[in-house]
């Protein structure tokens, strides 16, 4: 139950009725009156009792205490709570056989037992499936169990099935395959285990080592994916089912993953052998289809790099040779005129002494020069750098890959890739005649001409080199929107995949989840007539006359929009004491006691749950250690610098609670954890009512040139990072992420809209944010 409660939900949720109101007067004392109706209206609520006084907001409490001139203290203070106490226990039963409800049996016990087996199937999440389990009691008007009953049996349910799983899944795996990840485990004695668990090295076998084949690729070039190709060959030498893992839902394939990530190798040997293969092979089944990833991401910036070059060296060329000829113009006219005046004059005697015979050869030059003859230039580049570098790998990287496509349109880009297989340890420079090489969908009318030669006897041969430059291109350009897939990748799947399997069997429920109608019609009709309002409006406030500042005019010949700035405000006049106040009360702030007071305040600390199978440390020493290290981490001290300044948890203990607890999921939930509880507690007499709309902007961050993370910025003309910010119209950071400096902003905007995962509810975004994106 959340803590804080707005007047009209008090109103809404927890008004006695007169009859409730008959039933709680009817105990003797306030402190009896007082829990009565709490435990009354928490049951109304919740359909289940509290476990402890403090699960109940103050401001429920201090509402039904107003109701029956009670004090809030006769309940926190004076009302006996527990099992022991008669009241407790009778008030309990009064409740229950108010609303039909009944004391939980052994057949409720099996029956939920039944149900989580099913359940755990799905997730493990323990909130999630508490929740369920309380609606499942209310379906059956049954009063749940105990917070720590409910939690054992749960926890009972998930070790259950992943018994089951490390079993089922160890018994589908190859016996050389897992001698093939033990391998990949054996570490050479006489060693760090710890260093070697953080070095990405090659073992003395020339095998790739088990950290290695974890790592993230590096920058876009040769070497980068004939690294990504070793790990993919590795990786298919370990011959893991396909399909394995096909039945195994997304967030649990992600918690065992996780878990078998964070682990060193030392507690990975440790495992029984059912459980290590069965995490190993989840790990890799994983680390396979990321490695396709990262090798269609390669080829996608290279050859998007290979072309960009080529046109950018082409360019510059261009531009010289245009400004080679200083005066072009005038030496023309100069040259016409001599021709005039001197008809039959000689053209050694006339025209040189006017201009010289080499400026003439370069203005023929320059004004013969076509559009043909430069794509020409750009391709013949093109040729060089691609035949010269990267043709081995790219070649190379088409062999091992497979690629498909659901639509007919795009098989010839298929079919030109199987050719270029064929070709692979042929030295010819052409095709061969009789060979049926794919044209049409495969090259872009522009490079017909250049990929097709004819020979000295008109026969028309398809140049090899070329052809593969076209084929690429066509290739990356089909990839990117999904057209063509590749078969055990994670994000160039199957198109088909990424919508639920049962759909079409579940539609209905889907399209309620989504809160969209089945009839597509008046859905859409609805949208348009919004559309046309909206631009209705906009086209009445333009033409207004109280609009004097934007006005739409045109500049070279195009529509342009003219915005006259707006005039400075005042400032409030009382702002400048406000923040005095501030300073002189909280001149120096303790950034670390700030985050411990915002988790004392929210609980924020609860979302970051451990990736092992259990926890052993107690609440309060994860709780001091994750602060620790989310203030090491957030700014930017370091894990090292901050286990320096603490007395009791060392450097090691703070990179374990990394390793464990701290992912970005876990950072998601959070942050939205708070982002919540600051909009629960804004007062609305100074902030005002909650909006439903968000304005959201990207902001470049200078960073080092050597960090990991940072790019080029062609706009700010620096190294750093670019970060997106979602906020509320009080400056408030409901989203962020980091974006890619040159990637498009939209995909960012939508994303944060649709996954911010907080309580507020976004209906309209502006794509700007009015230098708010600091404040937040």
């Amino acid at each position: 139950m959340k803590k804080s409660w707005t007047e009209e939900e008090l109103l809404e949720n927890y008004m006695l009725l007169p009859n409730e109101r008959h039933l709680v007067l009817s105990k003797k004392t306030n402190a009896n009156r007082l829990g009565f109706a709490v435990l009354l209206k928490y049951f109304q609520q919740e359909a289940r009792f509290p476990s402890e006084k403090q699960d109940i907001s103050k401001d429920i409490v201090q509402h039904l205490a107003h109701q029956i001139d009670a004090l809030p203290e006769d309940f926190f203070e004076h009302y006996k709570w527990g099992g022991k106490e008669r009241s407790y226990t009778d008030h309990r039963k009064i409740i229950r056989d108010l609303f039909g409800f009944r004391e939980i049996t052994s057949k409720d016990n099996l029956q939920l037992i039944q149900w989580l087996k099913e359940q755990v199937q799905l997730t493990h999440d323990m909130e999630d499936l508490s929740d369920q389990a309380y609606h499942l009691f209310r379906k059956w008007k049954v009063e749940p169990p105990s917070k720590g009953s409910l939690k054992r049996m749960i926890h009972s349910a998930i070790d259950t099935y992943e018994k089951d799983l490390y079993y089922t899944i160890s018994e589908h795996l190859s016996a050389e395959t897992c001698c093939r990840l033990d391998a990949l485990l054996a570490v050479q004695s006489n060693e760090d285990l710890e260093i070697v668990d953080i070095m990405y090295e090659k073992t003395n076998s020339n095998q790739l080592s088990f950290r290695y084949l974890l790592s993230s690729a590096c920058k876009p070039s040769v070497n980068t994916m004939e690294t990504e190709l070793k790990k993919l060959l590795a990786i298919q030498r370990l011959e893991i089912p396909p399909r394995l893992f096909q039945h195994l839902p997304p967030k649990l394939e992600k918690k065992y993953r996780f878990r078998a990530a964070t682990e060193t190798v030392t507690e990975l040997r440790a495992h029984p052998s059912h459980i290590r293969y069965t995490l190993l092979a989840i790990l890799f089944s994983h680390q396979y289809g990321k490695v396709i990833d990262s090798l269609a991401d390669l080829l996608d910036e290279i050859t998007l790099k290979i072309k960009n070059r080529a046109k950018n060296t082409t360019r510059k060329e261009a531009i010289t040779e245009l400004e080679r000829v200083k005066g072009k113009n005038k030496h023309i006219i100069s040259l016409l005129k001599a021709t005039v005046e001197h008809p039959e004059g000689i053209i050694q005697d006339t025209l040189f002494p006017i201009v010289s015979a080499n400026t003439i050869q370069d203005i023929i030059k320059e004004m013969t020069k076509n559009d043909r003859e430069y794509k020409e230039k750009i391709y013949t580049r093109m040729h060089a750098s691609y035949g010269g570098h990267y043709r081995r790998t790219f070649i190379d990287i088409l062999m091992n890959l497979t690629f498909r496509s659901n639509n007919q349109l795009h098989q010839p880009v298929i079919e030109a890739i199987q050719l270029i297989r064929e070709y692979k340890e042929s030295g010819q420079r052409y095709f061969a005649i009789e060979d049926t090489v794919p044209i049409e969908g495969v090259i872009q009318p522009k490079w017909k001409n250049i990929i097709i030669e004819a020979d000295s006897q008109g026969v028309e041969r398809v140049n090899r080199i070329n052809y593969e430059i076209a084929v690429i291109q066509s290739l990356r350009t089909q990839l990117r929107c999904k057209e063509i897939w590749i078969e055990g990748a994670n994000r160039y799947r199957n198109p088909d995949e990424d919508l639920p399997q049962d759909f079409e069997e579940n539609k209905e429920e889907y399209f309620e989840a989504l809160k969209i109608p089945l009839d597509v019609k008046p859905f859409i009709e609805n949208i348009k007539q919004l559309m046309k309002e909206k631009l209705q409006m906009l086209h009445q406030g333009l033409e207004s006359q109280s609009n004097k500042k934007i006005v739409i005019t045109t500049k070279s010949n195009k529509g342009w929009i003219q915005v006259t700035p707006l005039d400075k405000q005042l400032e409030p006049p009382l702002v400048p004491t406000i923040k005095q106040e501030v300073k002189n009360r909280w001149n120096d702030i303790n950034l670390l006691d700030l985050l411990k007071e915002t988790d004392f305040h929210t609980g924020f600390t609860k979302h970051f749950k451990t990736t092992a199978n259990r926890e052993i440390l107690d609440s309060e020493t994860i709780q001091r250690r994750l602060l620790l290290c989310l203030f090491g981490l957030g700014t930017n001290t370091g894990l090292k610098a901050v286990a320096a300044g603490n007395p009791i948890d060392n450097y090691r203990e703070l990179r374990y609670m990394r390793q464990k607890f701290i992912h970005k999921d876990h950072l998601r939930k959070a942050n939205a954890e708070v982002i919540n509880q600051i909009m629960n507690h804004r007062e609305k007499n100074v902030w005002g009512e909650a909006t439903t709309a968000c304005a959201s902007d990207s902001k470049h961050y200078g960073a080092w040139d050597q960090n990991l993370l940072t790019e080029w910025h062609p706009r700010y003309r620096k190294h750093g990072i670019m970060i997106y910010w979602h906020t509320d119209r009080n400056s408030a950071c409901v989203y962020s992420q980091i974006k890619s400096c040159l990637s498009s902003e939209v995909a960012a905007m939508m994303e944060g809209v649709l996954r911010h995962c907080t309580d507020m509810e976004i209906d309209r975004n502006y794509v700007d944010t009015h230098g708010q994106s600091v404040i937040a």
